[in-house]
C-alpha cells in the first residue's frame, strides 16, 4: 500500500493540463531516487565541477532585485556548503567576500542536461512519467540550488505550465493569477524571453508608484520536501527560500496555445532588440537579462518571427485538415469534445498539432468546464491568501522559456546556452548597484526609450499585433 499512489499517470496528467489555479501534488514522488538530491549528494556527483552563482543581498528595497544588479561567481558546490553553513573564508573560495549574513547566493536555471552531461544514467532518477509524459526525465528539466533569501523577481513565463519538485528546504511562492496582470504593471525590461517581469518588488510594494497593486490577490504556500508545485499557464510568481539551503526540480509543459506565444515572443524580441540598439551604448543601461546571449540582429529576429509563425499556420493547417476528413454531421459537436480532450493532452509540436486554438476559444462554458478536480489530502488547492488557513506547500519556477532539444524546429529561446556573464565580480562593487536608467522605472522628469517600451511591448498590445499579423498571413 505505501508505494500505490493516489493518482494514475493518465489522472494526474488530466488534472495538471486541465486545472487553472495552482496546486500542490503529494504523496506522488516517494519512490523518486532524485529525492536524495541534496546539496551534499550533489557535491559529491560533481566532483569539484564550477556552476555559477547568482549573489543578491538580503535587504529589501522598494525595486525589485533584477539579475541585472546581481553579482556572479563560478564556484563549485563544497564552497557554496562551506559558505551556507558559516565556515571559514577559506574555504569557501570566491564566497568569501560575501557576507553570508547580507548576501544570498543561487544557482539557478541549471539544465540538468548540460550539469551531468557526462553521467546520463542520472536523468531516470526524476520521473516526470508518474505524471502522465512518459520519456520525461531529468534531462527536460532544470535544477535550482539558493541559499535563504535567493528569490526569483516576480514574472510569468510565457511558455507552458509548469511542475516543480522540492528536494531540499522549503521555499515560499506568492501567485498571482493571470487576470492580476495589470495590477503587477508588466515590463520586458530587462528583455528575457518568455519572461514578463512585474515592476513591483512583492516582498516590499511601493503602493505610491504602484497604487493597483493593492487589487491583486496573492497564493501563498511553502513548499516542503517530497511536494510537487503545479503552476498553471501565465500565472505570476515570486519565489523565495526560506531555509539555510534550498534544491529544487522543474520541468516546464508544452502547451498547444505555445504557438501563438512564440510569435508574440517573436514580436517583442524585434522590438525590443530593434530599439534598445538603437540606443547609445555608453549610457549603462543593463537592459539585456544575463540569461540572454546578446542582442540578436534585425535579421535573426526576423527569421525567428517567420519560423514562430510558419509553425503556428501548420498547426492550423494541420487542425483544419483533421476536421475535412471527418463527417460534417456533429463535426462540431466532435470538435468540442477533440478540444476538451486535448487540453488535457500534453502539448504538440509544430508538425503533430492538432487543436484550434481559436474554434476552442468559442466553446459554451459548460462545454469548456473540466472534469471534477479531485482536490483532498493528495492534491492542495492554493487558495487566495486572505482565504488560507494553513501552510501546506510550494516550489519553484523561474525564467520559464521552453527549451527544445531541436530548437530549429520549436523556435524556444535562440541561443543554446546561459549567458556567463559576470555583471560584477569582485568584492567593492555592491549586487544592488545600478544606474538609475538600468531600472525599467518610469522617469519622473522625461519620457525614456523604456517608457515607450513598456507601452509598445506591454502583454496587451503585443497579443493584439500577433493577431493582426496572423489574420494577414491568412489573407
Amino acid at each position: 500500500g505505501e508505494d500505490v499512489k493516489p493518482f494514475t499517470p493518465e489522472k494526474t496528467k488530466e488534472i495538471v493540463m486541465s486545472l487553472q489555479q495552482p496546486a500542490v501534488f503529494c504523496n506522488m514522488v516517494g519512490d523518486w531516487p532524485a529525492l536524495h538530491w541534496n546539496v551534499k549528494y550533489l557535491s559529491a556527483v560533481l566532483e569539484g565541477k564550477t556552476i555559477q552563482f547568482r549573489l543578491g543581498l538580503k535587504t529589501v528595497d522598494l525595486v525589485p532585485q533584477f539579475e541585472t544588479s546581481c553579482s556572479y561567481v563560478e564556484a563549485t558546490l563544497e564552497e557554496f556548503l562551506a559558505w551556507s553553513c558559516g565556515q571559514p573564508s577559506c574555504l569557501s573560495g570566491p564566497f568569501s567576500c560575501y557576507d553570508y549574513s547580507k548576501y544570498w547566493a543561487y544557482a539557478d536555471y541549471k539544465y540538468i542536461a548540460r550539469i551531468f552531461e557526462d553521467k546520463p544514467e542520472i536523468f531516470q532518477d526524476v520521473r516526470w512519467s508518474d505524471f502522465g509524459f512518459p520519456g520525461r526525465s531529468g534531462k527536460e528539466s532544470t535544477l535550482w540550488i539558493g541559499s535563504e533569501g535567493a528569490n526569483t523577481p516576480c514574472h510569468l513565463d510565457s511558455y507552458g505550465c509548469n511542475l516543480v519538485l522540492q528536494v531540499q528546504g522549503r521555499k515560499r511562492w506568492h501567485l498571482f493569477p493571470p487576470g492580476d496582470t495589470s495590477f503587477l504593471y508588466p515590463t520586458r525590461i530587462p528583455y528575457e524571453e518568455s519572461s514578463i517581469f512585474s515592476k513591483v518588488n512583492i516582498a516590499n510594494p511601493d503602493l505610491k508608484r504602484f497604487p493597483e497593486f493593492r487589487n491583486s490577490t496573492a497564493h501563498v504556500v511553502t513548499l516542503s520536501p517530497g511536494q510537487v508545485l503545479l503552476v498553471p499557464r501565465h500565472w505570476w510568481h515570486y519565489v523565495e527560500s526560506i531555509d539555510p539551503v534550498t534544491v529544487s526540480i522543474n520541468s516546464w509543459i508544452e502547451l498547444d496555445a505555445d504557438h501563438e506565444a512564440r510569435v508574440e515572443e517573436a514580436i517583442t524580441r524585434m522590438l525590443v532588440c530593434a530599439i534598445k540598439s538603437a540606443e547609445d551604448p555608453s549610457d549603462g543601461d543593463l537592459w539585456l537579462n544575463p540569461t540572454e546571449v546578446e542582442a540578436t540582429s534585425h535579421e535573426t529576429n526576423l527569421q525567428y518571427l517567420n519560423k514562430a509563425v510558419s509553425a503556428y499556420l501548420k498547426c492550423q493547417e494541420t487542425s483544419v485538415s483533421g476536421q475535412a476528413c471527418s463527417s460534417s454531421t456533429g463535426a462540431k459537436q466532435r470538435t468540442n469534445a477533440s478540444c476538451e480532450r486535448k487540453r488535457r493532452e500534453v502539448g504538440c509540436g509544430p508538425e503533430s498539432c492538432t487543436l484550434l486554438t481559436q474554434e476552442c476559444d468559442f466553446l459554451t462554458p459548460k462545454e469548456k468546464e473540466p472534469q471534477k478536480i479531485p482536490f483532498g489530502p493528495h492534491l492542495i488547492q492554493v487558495l487566495p491568501q486572505s482565504h488560507q488557513t494553513s501552510v501546506m506547500g510550494a516550489v519553484e519556477s523561474g525564467g520559464g522559456d521552453l527549451r527544445h532539444e531541436n530548437e530549429e524546429e520549436h523556435f524556444g529561446k535562440l541561443h543554446c546556452k546561459r549567458k556567463r556573464l559576470l555583471m560584477s565580480n569582485d568584492c567593492e562593487t555592491a549586487a544592488h548597484q545600478m544606474d538609475s536608467d538600468c531600472s525599467p522605472c518610469t522617469s519622473q522628469t522625461a519620457l525614456s526609450t523604456n517608457d515607450l517600451l513598456d507601452c509598445l511591448v506591454n502583454p496587451r498590445v503585443i497579443s493584439l499585433v500577433a493577431q493582426l499579423l496572423l489574420e494577414r498571413m491568412r489573407v
